[in-house]
């Protein structure tokens, strides 16, 4: 029987892995982080920055050529100095995102018994939900501030049965993300001065890896003492994410963390493992983590964007060529990246850096 909100906020101690924040941070008693969920941010507070980058995307994709080689040459230094931008005027309804965030919260409100039916048995589920952890350096497990619910949208298409809403939803802001991921692609491709139409041809775009996740952050009550989400690199080409207007994603430039902030009806959009890997390193994969507040419930809603499941994944070849014949990684198929990534638990630790061949001696 899944505990209540009487018994965690009494027993935080003996908490398992499968029990929801949610139910946690709604006890009335709750005064303290329990300690499986000890996890000291002393600079979650982050630094505000007015640098990171605002792409406009109807430019990108406008007739006009010198505003367009001007929109080109703002997403290269995007993606080359931050791997992070803020998209606007994308062209997806902002309807639409309302009820994305509106519809991924309608699941997490939903009785116990109907969440527990996605746990997670094996990384290969279509559909997982849950709370999390992960392993520290000291090999103590750490427990997250925070519930999800993850799901493949595309090429295959998996949903939770319940909200009937969400699956419709879902489907539709997926179906209207592709042509926007489509054609930043087609431009990252482009500045990359490869020939138009490999970047498709090569990772296979019409068969794209999509992955819906929605994140729920409650309110903490030490907030400095969890974390909802801790460092890390994302999966794919590129990731969308959007939220309900509660701060809470940081990412890393430069040494230190700042805190995003995206306007109403943009998209938050980061380079992935998957292009750095394409781009034999010129573009590169940024960590980012979500800290959690004690003030208000953060939902952020992502879509993560790769190749096709069955592509193998290695540096452009004619990337490779004129750095001399060297590639920087090692090739894998890309759902075996994904399963990999997904049940690897260990904080700080990913794929991309196994990935990575290091320089011979001649090198150094």
């Amino acid at each position: 029987m899944a505990p209540t909100a009487s018994d965690v906020s009494n027993q935080t101690t003996l908490i398992d892995d499968s029990a929801y924040v949610k139910v946690l941070a709604e006890s009335s008693t709750l005064k303290s982080v329990p300690s499986q969920f000890a996890y000291a941010t002393n600079d979650s507070k982050g630094s505000y920055s007015d640098s990171i980058p605002i792409i406009d995307f109807s430019l990108i994709t406008c007739a006009d050529s010198e505003q367009r080689s001007k929109a080109l040459k703002d997403l290269a230094r995007a993606c080359e100095e931050w791997g992070f931008f803020v998209l606007i005027n994308h062209g997806i309804p902002e309807t639409v995102m309302k009820n994305i965030i509106d519809a991924s919260l309608e699941f997490f409100e939903l009785p116990e018994e109907e969440k527990r039916r996605y746990e997670p048995r094996s990384a290969s589920d279509p559909i997982k939900s849950g709370t999390g952890s992960v392993l520290n350096v000291a090999n103590q497990r750490i427990h997250l501030w925070r519930d999800y619910v993850k799901s493949y949208v595309h090429p295959e298409f998996h949903s939770p049965h319940k909200p009937q809403i969400l699956r419709e939803i879902v489907a539709e802001y997926s179906e209207r993300s592709r042509p926007v991921l489509r054609s930043l692609l087609q431009a990252i491709s482009e500045n990359l001065g490869l020939e138009q139409g490999y970047i498709d041809d090569v990772l296979k775009l019409d068969s794209c890896f999509q992955l819906y996740a929605a994140n729920y952050y409650p309110p903490c009550p030490e907030p400095d003492q969890a974390i909802g989400i801790p460092p890390h690199t994302d999966h794919g080409l590129l990731t969308f994410l959007i939220h309900n207007g509660v701060a809470g994603l940081q990412i890393q430039h430069n040494g230190k963390w700042f805190n995003t902030n995206s306007p109403q009806n943009s998209i938050l959009v980061n380079t992935a493992d998957h292009l750095e890997i394409f781009s034999n390193g010129r573009y590169k994969s940024v960590k980012h983590r979500a800290v959690v507040n004690s003030e208000a419930t953060r939902i952020s809603v992502v879509i993560a964007n790769g190749p096709a499941p069955d592509v193998i994944v290695n540096p452009a070849a004619p990337l490779v060529e004129r750095d001399d014949g060297r590639a920087l990684y090692l090739p894998m198929k890309f759902i075996e990246y994904v399963e990999t990534m997904l049940s690897n638990r260990l904080e700080g630790k990913g794929n991309l850096e196994c990935l990575k061949i290091s320089p011979g001696p001649e090198d150094q």
